[in-house]
């Protein structure tokens, strides 16, 4: 937010898990990693529903991959149900981008990427684009057994909503 940029993966796959995990980790292999060189951690204010749901198992099993991959914690603080209008970035960012795609009949993802880059504001706002290719097929699921062997610390404060995936290396130091 300090920044004054916002960053989206558009995608013609579905809105899964696996989409939100693999977007957060391009941003941070291209952005997050540059622009914070020491950081141990990244905080994800997620809404209630969708992909990224606080009762869906898969959207807990994703953050773990990525926390491996990265070498960070990642902690997920969902807002719950009926509440993201509350979540920042819908009043920062979300509506430029609205804005910028108002009455446009998109002719394929291309489309779409080119006019959310256009989201502006006059006190600087920028949006970064880039197309996540892929497959994202809805109705995936957490792995066979993993309720019982994940490995989330749940938040003492709303353990249904906040929770962290941490990397094993960092199991060990913590």
């Amino acid at each position: 937010m300090r920044r004054n940029v916002g960053h989206i993966d558009p995608s013609a796959g579905g809105d899964t898990s696996r989409f939100a995990c693999d977007s957060l980790a391009r941003w941070w292999d291209n952005r997050g990693r540059h622009a914070w060189p020491g950081a141990t951690s990244i905080l994800l204010l997620c809404d209630g529903g969708g992909s990224n749901s606080s009762r869906r198992h898969v959207f807990e099993h994703a953050p773990e991959g990525l926390a491996e991959r990265a070498g960070l914690e990642i902690r997920v603080a969902h807002y719950p149900p009926y509440c993201s209008k509350y979540n920042p970035i819908e009043h920062r960012f979300f509506p430029h981008v609205t804005h910028a795609c108002r009455g446009v009949l998109f002719g394929g993802i291309e489309m779409v990427g080119e006019y959310m880059a256009r989201a502006s504001t006059t006190t600087g706002l920028r949006t970064t684009v880039q197309i996540l290719e892929g497959e994202y097929p809805t109705g995936e699921k957490a792995p066979k057994g993993y309720k019982q062997s994940m490995r989330i610390p749940f938040d003492d404060e709303l353990p249904a909503w906040n929770y962290r995936a941490v990397p094993r290396i960092r199991e060990v130091i913590s």
